[in-house]
Parts: structure tokens; C-alpha cells; sequence
């Protein structure tokens, strides 16, 4: 009788772990539209994507130039969110050097200024690439929650960002 008691314990352990491990492998929300200004009831923070809601097992996603951008949405993250991970303070430049040396085209990217026209540090910066007609998006920084990612279509003037953009020239 013990040794049943054991088996259906031991059983029932094993079934709570793979259902755990079956829900951290889940896919990230969507997240909401990284040109809004976050949600103040606290959803944001449950929608945005996480370095540990990525699966910890196999290689990181890698761009693909031949597949879509909601395809290349989970490179897109892997990238930028290993940019956050490596420095919480990160800006327009770090994100754009990091996805360069992922293989997205940087003549197709945008990115906002770090700094406010009055020279005051920007509550967040948004960056930007052209994938097949649709725009991949991120957002990082304090007033924006974290990191925010989108698939959102091109606007009217081709671009993917609203507003003043700075030149990636360097």
C-alpha cells in the first residue's frame, strides 16, 4: 500500500512539472501598440515579452530574410531583449548595432533620439525594420514599461515610425 502511495505521488509530481514546463514554453503575447502610451492598469506588464518566457532549450530564433515579419518577430525579440539584458540603460544605438549584427537590414531600420529637443534623456526610444512590407517595432525605456514589440503595417510615407527619426549613420 506505501509503495502505491509513492507511485501515485511521484506521479502526480511529475504531471505538475510537465504541465509547468508546457506553459513556459509558451508563445509571448502580443504585445499592444509600442506608439500608445502604456496601459496604467497594469496589463502592459503582463503583456510584454521576458528573457524568461523565451524556451531556455535549442538555438536563439535567427532572422530569415525570406520569411515574414511576424515570422522574424521572435528574432526580433531574442535580439532585443538580450540588449536589454546586458544593459538596462540601453539606447537607440545599442539596439540598432544589435540587430545589425543579427543580419536585419540596417538601410531598412528607423530609430528615434535618445535625447528630447530640449537635450533631456527620452522617456523611451523606438527602433524600427522594413520586413517584406511590414515593420517590425520595438519600444524600450522607463515610461513605456520596458521592452514592447509589434508587427504593425507601414505607414503612408513608407517608414514605420511617427515623428522626428535620426539618421543611422554611424
Amino acid at each position: 500500500m506505501t509503495s502505491r502511495l509513492g507511485t501515485t505521488a511521484v506521479l502526480a509530481l511529475a504531471g505538475a512539472a510537465i504541465l509547468v514546463g508546457a506553459v513556459g514554453c509558451t508563445a509571448a503575447p502580443s504585445v499592444s501598440d509600442p506608439t500608445s502610451p502604456p496601459s496604467t492598469n497594469g496589463s502592459a506588464a503582463a503583456a510584454t515579452p521576458t528573457a524568461t518566457a523565451t524556451p531556455t532549450t535549442g538555438a536563439p530564433p535567427t532572422f530569415r530574410p525570406e520569411l515574414s515579419a511576424e515570422e522574424n518577430l521572435a528574432s526580433f525579440d531574442a535580439v532585443n531583449l538580450a540588449v536589454v539584458a546586458a544593459n538596462a540603460s540601453a539606447g537607440g544605438r545599442d539596439f540598432i548595432d544589435a540587430l545589425v549584427a543579427a543580419w536585419f537590414d540596417r538601410s531598412q531600420m528607423q530609430v528615434t533620439p535618445d535625447r528630447t529637443s530640449v537635450d533631456l534623456q527620452a522617456d523611451s526610444v523606438q527602433f524600427a525594420v522594413l520586413v517584406h512590407d511590414e515593420c517590425l517595432v520595438g519600444q524600450y525605456g522607463p515610461a513605456s514599461g520596458g521592452y514592447h514589440s509589434a508587427v504593425r503595417p507601414p505607414l503612408g510615407t513608407g517608414g514605420c515610425l511617427v515623428g522626428r527619426t535620426r539618421p543611422i549613420d554611424w
